[in-house]
């Protein structure tokens, strides 16, 4: 999960806004330092950055040493920063967790320098069949035709709105949200309802390219890079189009905060909407967990508004990587097949903190949220619609900042889009 509203925003984290207040530091060595061997027992140093998430894992853990008595996990949760920073410096010097997690954006990076195990061979023994995943998820962490992750998860991105401003404003939430660049469609004739003066806003479009202006490019036919690796299009026709149309909902149509308010690195977009001042607010799923404590309104999810080419929406999957050079391959091997597994799977989705990767695994996730009045099916049903990963490159999180920095003018209306697109490719696409 993910820490706060930052300008390094196309990656996972930046989902779940917010969260870097619930992120704690436990215990941080390294797994060649503190993982212990003795009388055949084996201590495996498992590392994530979500405190939330850390509660289940440990049903989950109990869960593998019941059925591998010689080996026992012992949890690293690190925020964010300090996960990345020093993950990196420790695959580097040869010293690294025996498994952790990993997102889309660092993949490439950690994955042409040779320090992800490579998969395939565990996850056949373990009679585990890719093709059981979300293929989004699969293909995202396939490297030079190895699988270097386990899928994990899905974050997909959906609408959560405020049913009471739906409620005061007499308007219902319909079964389609549509749009087009051009300003038809119900999307906005609804964020218009919901929209009063200069206090209340109708939606919050923002520089957050996970849950807003990827979502926004690839419903209008663009693409922000033509393949994974491959070379970046944000200047294309429709590309500029979506950029604009991101614009206009805060300048022309006027439904939304500017980014004076809302602009990484110290913008409370995410704020905004837990203090009601925000009707619609897209996000990833796994914002829920945390946004939910946060608010004093009933929350409901719808999915994204379809496009002129429909609905299609960014999906950012994590997975559970080993390190290639662990001193227990052969049970941190075991520990990423039972992660991989159906039991795994299932507690973590059933206990609400995952869309399980593993198809078909996410009914005790809806039934969680359900419980609580929440009706996560919009999620589900996006994920298994059309979907788009974020950009798969090597340098992407270097990059993917830079990028963030031009994109903060889209949303303080000083900049020409075309311009903001072209300084945006020039960014992707310089080696």
């Amino acid at each position: 999960m993910s820490p706060k509203n930052s300008a390094v925003g196309l990656s996972r984290r930046t989902f779940l806004i917010g969260a870097g207040s619930v992120l704690a530091l436990a215990g941080c060595g390294s797994s060649n330092d503190k993982a212990s061997s003795s009388g055949g027992k084996v201590e495996l140093v498992y590392r994530l950055w979500d405190e939330q998430q850390e509660v289940g894992y440990k049903a989950v853990f109990a869960a593998f040493t019941a059925e591998n008595p010689d080996i026992t996990v012992r949890m690293e949760v690190l925020p964010w920063d300090q996960y990345w920073t020093k993950l990196t410096t420790e695959l580097a010097s040869g010293k690294a967790p025996d498994v952790f997690w990993l997102t889309v954006d660092y993949f490439p990076d950690f994955a042409s320098k040779g320090v992800l195990a490579p998969l395939d061979d565990l996850i056949s023994k373990a009679g585990l069949k890719l093709d059981s995943y979300n293929e989004n998820v699969v293909q995202s962490y396939k490297f030079e035709d190895k699988q270097l992750g386990m899928p994990k998860d899905l974050g997909v991105v959906g609408l959560l709105y405020n049913k009471t401003l739906f409620q005061k404003a007499g308007v219902t939430m319909p079964a389609e949200l549509t749009w087009a660049p051009d300003g038809s469609g119900n999307f906005l004739e609804i964020a218009r309802k919901l929209t009063v003066g200069s206090k209340q806003w109708g939606f919050c479009s923002w520089n957050h390219s996970q849950t807003q202006w990827l979502n926004w490019i690839a419903s209008n036919g663009g693409h922000a890079i033509d393949k994974p690796y491959g070379t970046f299009d944000f200047a294309g026709d429709k590309s500029v189009e979506a950029l604009q149309f991101a614009r206009d909902l805060i300048f022309k149509w006027k439904v939304s905060p500017d980014g004076t308010r809302t602009n990484p690195p110290t913008g409370q977009a995410t704020e905004m909407f837990y203090r009601g001042e925000v009707a619609m607010f897209p996000a990833n799923n796994a914002l829920l967990p945390f946004a939910l404590p946060e608010v004093k309104f009933p929350i409901g999810v719808a999915a994204m508004p379809a496009g002129p080419s429909g609905r299609t929406v960014v999906i950012n999957g994590l997975a559970e990587a080993m390190f290639a050079k662990t001193k227990h391959p052969d049970q941190a091997g075991k520990l990423v097949a039972f992660l991989g597994s159906e039991k795994a799977q299932r507690l973590m989705g059933d206990a609400g903190y995952i869309i399980p990767a593993l198809n078909d695994a996410g009914a005790g996730y809806q039934a969680y949220w359900k419980k609580k009045n929440i009706d996560v099916q919009p999620f589900i049903a996006s994920a298994a619609g059309s979907t788009v990963n974020l950009p798969i490159t090597e340098g992407w999180t270097a990059k993917s900042t830079e990028i963030n920095k031009a994109v903060n003018d889209l949303y303080l209306n000083k900049v020409n889009v075309s311009d903001i697109a072209a300084s945006m490719d020039k960014i992707g696409n310089d080696k």
